[in-house]
C-alpha cells in the first residue's frame, strides 16, 4: 500500500474513530442539560438540580486524566493502534451502559451511583482515544502535513457533536412524559452499532511509522508519565493552557448556554438545540481552515494570534445576543462566535503533538489535554452556573470566558517559543517555523 493511502486511511480511521467517542461524550452532556435532573436526581430541584446534573458530567473530565495516563503508558510503549481498539470498546460499552441504567425512581438512590461509576468509565476511555487518534493520524502524514493529518482527529467532535444535536432534536419532540422515560436512552444505545462500525475501520489502520521506530530501536520510555513530569513539567504546563478554549467554547455553547436558555430565558429546547446544531454545522465546515492556515502560514505565533483574537469580540457578543431571547440573532451570535474557537482547535492538535518527544508523546499530549479537561474545560458548565446563579448576571461569565481566552493565547504564543520535535516538519527546533528545511528526517532530542 503506498504511503499516500496508508496516511489517507489513518486520517479517516482517527476521524470515524473520535467521531463515535465524541458522540458518545457529547450525548451525556446534552442529555445532563435537558432531563438528568429530572430522571436522576428528582429530590434536587431546579437550578440545584442542574447543577448536579452538570456536577456528574464533570466527573467524566475528572477521570479522563486517569486515561490519559494509563492509554499514554500503552500507547507510548506499546503502540497507539492497539489502544485506540481498547479506547473505542471501553467508551461503547460504558454508554450503552448508560442508556440501559434505571432512574431514580426504579433503584433509588443506586441510580445516581451508578451513573457516575459508569460516567467514570467513559471519561477513563476518552482520555486515552483523544491523544491516540490525532498521533495515528499525524504520525502517518506526509512530510510538512502533521497539522493538517492531526485535524482529521479534531473534526471527529463537531461532528460527534452535531449527531448528538440531531438526536436529542429529534427526541425534543417527544412528548415530555416518553421522552423522560425512553426517548434519552436512544442516542446511548445507538452507540452500540456505531462501535462496531468504528472497530471495522480502526482495525485496517496501520501502526504509525514513528512508533514502530521506536518499538525496533527500542528507545520507548519505561515510565511514560514520570519522563513528562520530570523532563517537560513546564511543556506540561503552557500545553494545559494552551487547550483551554478549544475545549471550553464548546461546553458554554452546548451545555451551559442550553440549560441557561432553555431554563431562565424563553427558549424552547427544540428551538435553542437548532441554534447549537446550526453553529456545529458551521465548525464542521469552518474549522479544516484552521489546519490549512497554519501549514500554509510561515509564523505559527501569528496564524493562533489572528485566529483566537476575534473571540475576545464574539465571544461576548454571543452571551448578548441570545440574552435578547430573539432566535435569528441567537443563532447568528452562536455561530458567528464559533469561527475563531474551532479555526484554532483544527491547529491545536497538530501543534501541541510537535512539542513532545515521540517517545512520551501519547502522554505528553494526552495529559495536556485532559487534564484542561478536568480544570478548565469540563468545568465550564458548572463554574457558569454557579457564577450565575451567585450574580444573578451573565456578565460575570462573561468574563470568565474571555479570561479562558486570553489564557490561552498567552500559553500557546509561549509554547511556540519552546522547540519542536516533529523530525518531519521542524527537525531543527525552531519553534515558530510550520515550514520544512533541508535537515527534515533528523529528529532533535535535546
Amino acid at each position: 500500500m503506498s504511503s499516500a493511502r496508508t496516511a489517507n486511511r489513518a486520517g479517516v480511521g482517527a476521524f470515524i474513530g473520535s467521531t463515535i467517542e465524541w458522540f458518545d461524550f457529547y450525548i451525556y452532556g446534552t442529555a445532563a442539560a435537558l432531563v438528568f435532573d429530572e430522571v436522576f436526581f428528582p429530590e434536587l430541584s431546579g437550578a440545584l438540580g442542574t447543577l448536579v446534573a452538570f456536577a456528574t458530567f464533570w466527573v467524566g473530565f475528572l477521570a479522563r486524566p486517569l486515561g490519559g495516563v494509563i492509554f499514554g503508558h500503552v500507547g507510548d510503549r506499546l503502540g497507539r493502534k492497539k489502544t485506540l481498539v481498547i479506547t473505542l470498546l471501553m467508551m461503547g460499552v460504558a454508554t450503552t451502559a448508560i442508556g440501559l441504567l434505571p432512574g431514580y425512581a426504579q433503584i433509588g438512590v443506586w441510580a445516581p451511583i451508578l451513573l457516575v461509576s459508569i460516567r467514570m468509565i467513559q471519561g477513563i476511555g476518552l482520555g486515552g482515544e483523544w491523544g491516540g487518534s490525532v498521533l495515528i493520524a499525524s504520525e502517518h502524514a506526509p512530510r510538512g502535513k502533521s497539522i493538517l493529518y492531526g485535524a482529521f482527529a479534531q473534526q471527529g467532535s463537531p461532528v460527534g457533536n452535531t449527531l448528538s444535536t440531531v438526536c436529542f432534536l429529534l427526541i425534543s419532540k417527544l412528548p415530555e412524559a416518553d421522552m423522560l422515560s425512553w426517548g434519552w436512552r436512544v442516542p446511548f444505545l445507538a452507540s452500540a452499532g456505531l462501535v462496531v462500525v468504528g472497530l471495522f475501520i480502526r482495525l485496517r489502520v496501520t501502526e504509525s511509522p514513528a512508533m514502530e521506530r521506536l518499538i525496533s530501536s527500542r528507545r520507548t520510555a519505561k515510565l511514560p508519565v514520570w519522563e513528562v513530569v520530570r523532563s517537560h513539567p513546564g511543556l506540561l504546563a503552557l500545553g494545559i493552557g494552551a487547550c483551554t478554549i478549544g475545549l471550553s467554547a464548546t461546553y458554554f455553547k452546548s451545555t451551559f448556554a442550553l440549560s441557561w436558555a432553555t431554563s431562565d430565558l424563553g427558549f424552547a429546547k427544540p428551538d435553542f438545540l437548532t441554534i447549537i446544531l446550526v453553529a456545529n454545522i458551521t465548525q464542521i465546515l469552518v474549522q479544516p481552515f484552521g489546519a490549512v492556515i497554519a501549514t500554509k502560514m510561515r509564523s505559527l505565533s501569528r496564524a493562533v494570534t489572528w485566529m483566537l483574537l476575534p473571540e475576545v469580540v464574539l465571544l461576548p457578543m454571543m452571551f448578548l445576543l441570545i440574552a435578547t431571547e430573539n432566535y435569528w440573532l441567537a443563532m447568528v451570535g452562536v455561530a458567528v462566535a464559533t469561527v475563531p474557537h474551532c479555526l484554532y482547535y483544527a491547529a491545536m492538535a497538530g501543534i501541541l503533538a510537535g512539542r513532545f518527544p515521540a517517545e512520551v508523546r501519547y502522554t505528553g499530549l494526552s495529559l495536556c489535554y485532559q487534564l484542561c479537561g478536568t480544570l478548565l474545560g469540563g468545568t465550564t458548565p458548572v463554574v457558569g452556573q454557579f457564577l450565575l446563579g451567585a450574580s444573578g448576571s451573565i456578565n460575570v461569565v462573561i468574563a470568565y470566558a474571555l479570561f479562558q481566552v486570553l489564557l490561552t493565547l498567552g500559553c500557546m504564543l509561549l509554547l511556540l517559543r519552546r522547540p519542536s520535535y516533529d523530525e518531519r516538519d521542524n527537525p531543527g527546533g525552531n519553534g515558530d517555523r510550520s515550514t520544512l528545511d533541508s535537515t527534515a528526517g533528523r529528529v532533535q532530542l535535546g
